[in-house]
């Protein structure tokens, strides 16, 4: 199968890739670089370009014969949705649909989309089903929502096959080393603390320690980014045209905040002081995920259960890797293609200078 990865140089993007062409497919990536890594694209080519312009897209499934797509490129911080809610409907919505109607217009119909727990909101009953009322307190969960139904009415009206997957916290790296998590700013919980082990950080801040949850403080579902990949390969290939298929990703089991910290501190034998500070506007107390249906309907199960190996694959990575990325204008490696022209013609903006540009 011809796969392009949307957003494929960020941080899941990069693990799907990965396993995509390790199970045999042939991948292209599509990314902007806002947030993403040249050097995290592993193999296939790399395009440089955003998902709102039609006409490269077009281009690029075209010239590639794409068979399906699967959709990474989402900006996804809660708190910077709240504040900037305009650039969350810009990308998370306007350039979704500018994608699906590039695809539409080539006859490419089948998408994996990632989708989010932030779609439920703050549940009455947890561990959270399908069946769960999708009431998004945050522009970012509701974003997502609004791509979930765009993409129903794509599949009645244009035959589009698709499937939206609900992550929930996805975290870790891939134990083969030489990709993991890289954001600036960081906000998720396992990084953070590894950074307090570094000496990057100070202390790690654990924000509310009233909740109701069996320590007092938030209780989420942590799922590795390869076991989140391989259930994108079980839905890719599992799509049928005018059929949406909507499941979530989680392991069914949570653990807090505290937990995660001494685990952290477990892994690393680093002290990792803490310190309590105010609940944060928005924060359910609990996500855990019911992901029966995953199993049922993908053949899916995850193989990272608890925090601890997922904590040590980060943890080789952040050690590895403790300024991310290599900041420098090498690129990615030699065996993945970089296509820059089409992006030069639209952008007057610096890219990573290139031993390798296949025009």
């Amino acid at each position: 199968m011809n796969v392009l990865v949307v957003g494929g140089a960020g941080y899941i993007g990069s693990h799907m890739v990965r396993q995509l062409h390790a199970a045999g497919h042939r991948v292209t990536v599509l990314d902007n670089l806002s947030t993403g890594f040249p050097e995290a694209v592993t193999a296939g080519n790399l395009v440089v370009g955003d998902m709102a312009d039609q006409e490269l897209v077009k281009s690029v499934l075209t010239e590639n014969s794409i068979d399906a797509v699967m959709h990474f490129a989402a900006c996804a911080l809660v708190g910077e949705s709240v504040a900037s809610p305009a650039k969350y409907y810009r990308n998370n919505v306007l350039a979704t649909i500018e994608l699906l109607d590039a695809m539409r217009a080539v006859e490419v119909k089948r998408i994996v989309f990632s989708s989010s727990c932030a779609t439920y909101g703050i549940p009455d009953v947890v561990p959270i089903s399908e069946a769960t009322p999708q009431n998004p307190v945050n522009p970012y969960g509701f974003t997502k929502l609004v791509i979930e139904r765009a993409l129903e009415d794509y599949a009645k009206a244009y035959g589009f096959g698709f499937a939206a997957l609900r992550y929930f916290n996805a975290a870790g790296a891939s134990p083969l080393g030489g990709i993991g998590e890289d954001h600036d700013p960081e906000s998720h919980l396992i990084p953070l603390v590894l950074q307090v082990a570094l000496g990057q950080r100070k202390h790690i801040s654990i924000f509310g320690t009233d909740w109701p949850t069996p320590d007092s403080t938030c209780v989420r579902d942590y799922i590795h980014v390869d076991d989140l990949s391989s259930a994108h390969l079980a839905a890719v290939e599992r799509i049928e045209l005018g059929k949406g298929l909507k499941v979530n990703l989680g392991t069914g089991n949570g653990f807090s905040v505290k937990q995660i910290i001494e685990t952290c501190r477990e892994v690393t034998g680093h002290e990792i002081p803490a310190i309590e500070s105010d609940r944060r506007p928005g924060d359910p107390p609990e996500l855990v995920a019911d992901a029966s249906l995953a199993k049922e309907v993908l053949g899916w199960e995850p193989k990272y259960l608890t925090p601890k190996p997922i904590i040590e694959t980060a943890w080789k990575w952040h050690q590895s890797n403790p300024t991310g990325y290599a900041k420098t204008d090498t690129g990615p490696p030699a065996s993945t293609k970089y296509l820059v022209e089409a992006y030069l013609s639209k952008k007057q903006t610096a890219v990573p200078k290139q031993s390798e540009i296949t025009r």
